[in-house]
């Protein structure tokens, strides 16, 4: 590992700081080396709060000037929150910036390189730039496609069932994994599941976290895919804290009453025109997500949604646990994608194993074919 590459490895490190904090904006982390000193680290704690650029400049004060300052995203050249990063890394004289990534943003997009360049200062780009990329996958999908970054998470038994055939899954996998999972929810905006896993289970839909209370874990808004709008008024996730939105059709917006009391009970209910098969336009409800600043969703079933999700190619992502047992017979994770063929299936790729407890889970990403 070159001297940079490190350097720009500490800055990833401090960025992972602001992990589900920082939503929609990205993750950044900077580091400032003078003579082979590190002499200034910030990260991007909090959206609305200082970059990270500008807490490394703080804490490096004067020694910034003639240093190399290392970041993960190109330096930002325009106000918004914040004033630009860019112009207080000219003011403060630093005489090289190496950039990870360039910001996909199009407010920036290069322009923050090339204000530093016009400036005198020499610029470096794509040192791990890879890694950069992957850590802010959220905010890169959310800037390009304009909508969230989808990740599936499911939790299902060696031979492949997320329930008993009467629907209990309490508890597929060990306390590990579950208090890894309710960790993701606290570091994902959203999540988002279909009625039909409402109705099963009755889910709070919150991120319940040891040593903490509701005051102090921010919760994720809740979504629910809710065609015919038959969500319960005594549904569990709309006595918690926090946000629900229901996306449901015309037919399920004929029941007005029914609108009145979710509406009443806090709830957003957003009609949308439907699809062929008379449901939710998936895609259409993820663009309102992604225009209400959401960069990322977790999407926890049912089976008819993913599969939903799966044929749009619209899961970016999968985290999947398995568990060390047996069933024999129940409900499957996926249901209704009906392929005649396995080379039909859908592939994953850049596949990566973890162990929780007794639990094994698999990272991955769909390879969809055109």
């Amino acid at each position: 590992m070159t001297p940079d590459e490190r350097y720009m490895q500490q800055a990833l490190t401090l960025a992972e700081l602001g992990r589900g904090q920082t939503t929609p904006n990205p993750q950044v982390g900077a580091v400032i080396v003078k003579g082979g000193v590190v002499v200034g680290q910030g990260a991007h704690l909090r959206a609305g709060t200082p970059h990270a650029e500008i807490h490394a400049l703080r804490m490096a004060k004067e020694l910034a000037k003639g240093a190399t300052v290392y970041v993960t995203l190109e330096p930002c050249s325009h106000h918004g929150r914040t004033p630009p990063c860019a112009d207080a890394l000219i003011e403060a004289g630093v005489a090289r910036v190496v950039v990870a990534v360039q910001d996909p943003n199009p407010l920036v997009s290069g322009q923050g390189i090339l204000r530093l360049q016009q400036a005198g200062i020499e610029v470096e780009t794509g040192v791990l730039g890879e890694a950069a990329k992957a850590q802010n996958e959220a905010f890169f999908t959310w800037v390009q496609k304009g909508r969230p970054f989808v990740l599936w998470k499911c939790a299902a038994t060696l031979d492949g069932y997320i329930a008993a055939k009467n629907g209990d899954s309490k508890y597929v996998t060990g306390p590990e994994s579950r208090q890894a999972v309710h960790e993701l929810r606290s570091q994902i905006p959203a999540i988002a599941v279909g009625i039909e896993t409402v109705l099963a289970d009755d889910p709070k839909l919150t991120a319940r976290l040891p040593r903490a209370t509701q005051d102090t874990v921010k919760q994720p808004l809740r979504v629910v895919f809710d065609s015919r709008l038959r969500l319960p008024e005594a549904a569990a996730l709309l006595r918690e804290p926090g946000q629900t939105v229901i996306y449901t059709t015309q037919f399920g917006a004929k029941q007005t009453e029914k609108v009145r009391l979710l509406k009443g009970k806090g709830a957003d209910v957003m009609v949308l025109p439907a699809d062929d098969t008379g449901r939710v336009p998936i895609a259409q409800a993820l663009t309102n997500l992604g225009e209400r600043g959401i960069s990322s969703v977790l999407l926890e079933g049912g089976a008819q949604i993913v599969a939903s999700f799966l044929q749009q190619k619209l899961i970016d992502k999968v985290v999947y646990y398995v568990a060390p047992k047996v069933l024999g017979d129940g409900l499957h994770a996926v249901s209704g994608l009906n392929p005649a063929a396995m080379a039909q299936a859908v592939e994953l790729q850049q596949v990566r194993w973890l162990q929780r407890g007794d639990d094994l889970v698999v990272e991955a990403y769909p390879k969809y074919t055109e």
